[in-house]
């Protein structure tokens, strides 16, 4: 639902003066303050700042505030956008057999949960293998890839996020590695779930690498996705205790509840404005 309060999310090199300037400014445009939350990164030296806030007297005007806002970004160097906040972003689904990480992204959608329009979902498997999946109307794509056919499979998904409009693409457990090409094309704009706690077990069947090892905990990782296989900047992560009496189709059956609760922690903090980059890290704000 459409509110009159605002999101202000920037980033830029720590030095005094910057919440002052940011509130000043926001005093003098006729806007109170609703939230604000701030980290300071001593190692790299960078200040980071989520704000939101709304009209003290009345509706604001975002383009007139992003105009007078650029000489404050400008003093600064800051990296900034202006969201509305509850606005709600256009996202594209792509999933391979696996659907319980879709089918929980289009519940929470429904319900409201979530402030995200699903376009469309994309699989490179039949609409047969979704039968059971009430998808409301939402369009259906399927776009099976081989290793001859990947680069036209490719860039009729980049077609689909274009005419779609879509703000975010989601990998719901999409087994299929990206090319360099596709995913400098959804930079900072794709976000993927792996069935693994980050670094540890990277690749192919990381449940059974980790029973292989003995682990006692297991845990899932949503990340953005970059030409780095599974080396994106991390979101959010959760684990879960397991033992020894655990199978490998244990530790995937709990490791289903996991993903995706992980991956619609990292959707939300994403499409409410909660994430910075910084580097090859994240900062997150909590809600």
């Amino acid at each position: 639902m459409e509110t009159s309060a605002f999101i202000l999310k920037l980033a830029c090199p720590d030095r005094p003066g910057i919440v002052a300037a940011v509130s000043h400014f926001l005093l003098h445009a006729g806007c109170t303050i609703v939230e604000a939350q701030q980290f300071e990164d001593p190692t790299e030296k960078r200040f980071f700042m989520r704000v939101v806030f709304a009209g003290a007297g009345g509706e604001v005007e975002p383009a007139r505030l992003r105009a007078a806002f650029e000489p404050v970004a400008a003093q600064f160097a800051m990296q900034w956008s202006l969201t509305r906040q509850g606005e709600h972003k256009k996202v594209l689904i792509l999933v391979s057999k696996f659907d319980h990480c879709l089918v929980d992204l289009i519940y929470r959608a429904r319900i409201g949960e979530l402030p995200i329009d699903i376009t469309a979902v994309v699989s490179n498997h039949g609409a047969e293998n979704y039968r059971h999946i009430d998808f409301g109307g939402l369009p259906f794509h399927h776009l099976p890839v081989t290793k001859e056919t990947k680069p036209a499979q490719e860039r009729r998904i980049l077609e689909l996020v274009e005419e779609t409009g879509a703000d975010l693409v989601v990998l719901a457990r999409y087994m299929q590695v990206l090319s360099a090409e596709l995913s400098a094309g959804l930079a900072r704009r794709c976000i993927n779930i792996h069935h693994s706690f980050l670094p540890g077990f990277k690749g192919a069947k990381p449940y059974h690498q980790a029973h292989e090892r003995g682990v006692k905990l297991i845990g899932a990782t949503a990340h953005y996705v970059t030409d780095d296989l599974d080396e994106g900047p991390i979101i959010e992560q959760d684990v879960e205790r397991i033992s020894h009496y655990d199978s490998p189709e244990n530790l995937v059956r709990k490791g289903r509840d996991i993903e995706r609760r992980v991956l619609a922690r990292a959707v939300r903090y994403h499409v409410t404005d909660r994430v910075l980059l910084n580097g090859h890290r994240t900062v997150v704000f909590p809600d």
